[in-house]
């Protein structure tokens, strides 16, 4: 499919020039509900296209309590970088435990 035919599957939610951005790695976190049109358009699986996004992680068998929990993480519109993330989760995990 050219990226003209992908914006045409999409309805126009999903524009050529952000296509053409994100195989040319100038956007390297697309939205979310980017990703959803995607994975419709190309049968494949949304959360597959978040793994690969960087969004989630593949669930694992025995992850650690700080490892992601595979559901779309709530800072996902503020493209936050991994070490800015891990402070929010940081700061979540201390608020939570001032409550007890």
């Amino acid at each position: 499919m050219t990226l003209r035919d992908v914006e045409a599957a999409t309805n126009k939610e999903v524009s050529n020039a952000y296509l053409s951005q994100i195989e040319n790695d100038k956007i390297q976190r697309p939205d979310p509900n980017i990703l959803h049109a995607l994975a419709e358009v190309y049968l494949v699986r949304y959360e597959e296209l978040m793994e690969l996004a960087g969004y989630i992680t593949p669930s694992k068998e025995g992850r650690g309590a700080d490892e992601r929990h595979g559901r779309v993480p709530t800072f996902a519109k503020l493209n936050l970088t991994a070490d800015e993330e891990a402070q929010l989760l940081q700061y979540l995990k201390f608020l939570r435990s001032n409550k007890k």
